[in-house]
């Protein structure tokens, strides 16, 4: 695999944890203990941190690039595997 190849698959991991990883750890105001703004909604955020997103992101989607890249090199599930996995639970032959 070519590394930018392997860049723009790690972006694309990267873009997907972000909204694995988004709702993880956030407390409403109500929750915090804090004084609601006029107009503020009942489920907005007490704090967003940016940087804390970013790590948590970075940390979870290079876990998964990592498994990902691991499989891509042993060869651990491939698409025939997928595919005979599935022909066997339908109860049918290939």
């Amino acid at each position: 695999m070519r590394w930018t190849s392997a860049l723009a698959i790690y972006i694309l991991f990267w873009s997907f944890t972000v909204f694995v990883v988004l709702p993880f750890g956030v407390r409403t105001t109500d929750e915090a203990g804090g004084e609601r703004v006029p107009g503020q909604a009942d489920s907005a955020p007490h704090e967003f941190s940016l940087k804390k997103l970013v790590r948590r992101t970075t940390i979870v989607s290079a876990i998964a690039f990592a498994l990902y890249y691991a499989n891509y090199v042993n060869g651990w599930i491939t698409p025939a595997t997928v595919n005979a996995f599935l022909w066997e639970r339908a109860g049918m032959k290939p």
